[in-house]
Formats: structure tokens, sequence, C-alpha cells
């Protein structure tokens, strides 16, 4: 095996062990709205959940989280830690929602204290800007860890868009409910829509950031209120 297949292997499996369900940062904890959704029948069936989840890939994470993680990876490779922190607080105030805005920093809090467990040289910048009590967003730790193991943006982005649409899915079998074989089938149909996702997101500039979708942070306030629910967000 040559040295350059070894290093590619080694990316692979890492970012293997990034996007994995089994990361302990709490991703299954939170529907992102879908369960207010599914809850008021916004959303109701198989179809329901494809569009819904289709159309946040479009507008959110194609217009937000990737070219925030792109951003991270950047300035972590470049040293820039006044722009991974600018990029940090912009990614944070973008969520619309206490609950959206959770999910981000409570699974950020969570891949922060991995990557230290971990034996990551987090930055003395970064370490100051979190002892202060500035929170961590999820996508800005999954771009400096994914920089750091040397992952290309394009692995980072495939591997981080699919973890989300996991987490999405495995919380409308529970919520719809579908099958488990539905729920395969759902990712399959969304399998082409993660290249789509991550081709436009190169289109978005970082004064660009930015995503719009009022029916999502609808059902994200509402949720707060929910009598019975499965989810955190």
């Amino acid at each position: 095996m040559t040295t350059k297949s070894f290093k590619s292997d080694l990316a692979l499996a890492r970012l293997l062990q990034l996007s994995s369900v089994s990361l302990p940062v709490g991703g299954f904890a939170f529907s992102q709205g879908i369960e207010y959704a599914i809850e008021c029948a916004w959303v109701k069936d198989f179809v329901g959940v494809e569009e819904w989840i289709a159309l946040q890939m479009r507008e959110n994470i194609a217009r937000v989280d990737l070219p925030i993680l792109r951003g991270a990876m950047e300035s972590t490779s470049e040293h820039d830690w006044s722009r991974f922190s600018h990029l940090n607080d912009l990614v944070i105030a973008s969520r619309e929602t206490k609950e959206l805005r959770l999910t981000d920093t409570a699974m950020g809090e969570a891949l922060y204290r991995l990557l230290k467990s971990l034996d990551f040289d987090i930055p003395v910048e970064t370490e100051m800007f979190k002892i202060k009590g500035h929170d961590l967003s999820f996508v800005t730790l999954f771009g400096f860890a994914a920089a750091r193991w040397n992952i290309y943006f394009h692995s980072a982005a495939m591997g981080f868009t699919w973890s989300w649409l996991e987490n999405q899915v495995a919380a409308a079998t529970k919520l719809v409910p579908l099958g488990q074989t539905q729920a395969q089938q759902l990712l399959t149909r969304l399998q082409p829509t993660i290249g789509e996702t991550i081709a436009f997101s190169g289109h978005t500039l970082e004064d660009n950031i930015g995503g719009g979708l009022p029916a999502l942070a609808m059902a994200s306030a509402l949720h707060e209120t929910q009598y019975s629910r499965l989810f955190r967000s």
C-alpha cells in the first residue's frame, strides 16, 4: 500500500467516524421542527417527508451549513481564527428559533468535548471564546475536525449532509411513522439531492449566507410548547 492510498483510506475512515450516527453528539435527540409539522398534519406521509427534507436541504443546508462548513475548513487550514470565530457566530445567528439554535450548540458542545478527549489541539483563540461563554456550532467544529484530519471539503460536505439526512429520516420513521423499508427507500430517493445541495452551496458567497423557511421556523417555535413530544427540538 502506498503512502498516498494509506492517507486516503485514513481520511475516509475518519470521515465515516465524524458522520456516524454513533458519534456521541446527540443528533438523534433533535427533529428540527419535523415533529410539530407531523403533529399538525403539515407532513402526513412518505411524500410529505421527502418534500420537507428536500426543501431544507436546498434552502438551509445549501445556503447556510455547507458554506459555513467550507469557510470553517479554510480558516482552520489557514489558522485564521478570527474568521473561524466570525463564521461560528454567523451560523448560530442564522438559527431562527431557540430550539434550532439549541440543536446546533448542544451538538457543538458535545463535539467539542469529544475532540478534546481525542487529543485535538484546539487553538487558544477557540478556547478563549469558549471560556467567555460563547456557544460553539456543530457545523464549525465539524469543519475544524475535517480540516485537521485532512478530509477534502466535498467529502466532508457529503458526510455532514448524509449525517443530517439520516437523523431527519430516523425522526420521521418514528413520528409518521414509516417502516424501516420505507425509511431506506426515502434515503435512496434523497441521495441525489445531496450532490445537488453541495453543488449549489458552491455558489453561495460568504456575504450571502442565510436561509429562510418560515414554516420550519414556525414549526420549531411551536414545538417548544407542544403537549406531547419525543424530541428536544
